[in-house]
């Protein structure tokens, strides 16, 4: 997965919610599971698109994948 000196795209929460969104929950369900409030979320989400340059949360995810930031568990 990450090596030692690979310095991560996400941070720590955006990493939470993309997990989540690989399993297929709701911008609702991760505010619930995360105490958190869904305008967060969505803020958390629009933050990595921008981050990655993409226009969507599928692209997103489809990057994050591809970069090995995140994985299919």
């Amino acid at each position: 997965m990450n090596s030692p000196q690979h310095r991560s795209l996400l941070t720590k929460r955006e990493r939470e919610i993309f997990q989540l969104l690989i399993l297929d929950y709701s911008t609702k369900e991760i505010s619930q599971k995360l105490n958190i409030s869904e305008k967060t979320v969505r803020n958390h989400i629009s933050n990595t698109i921008q981050k990655l340059g993409v226009s969507s949360r599928s692209q997103a995810l489809i990057e994050l994948l591809r970069l090995d930031e995140l994985s299919l568990h």
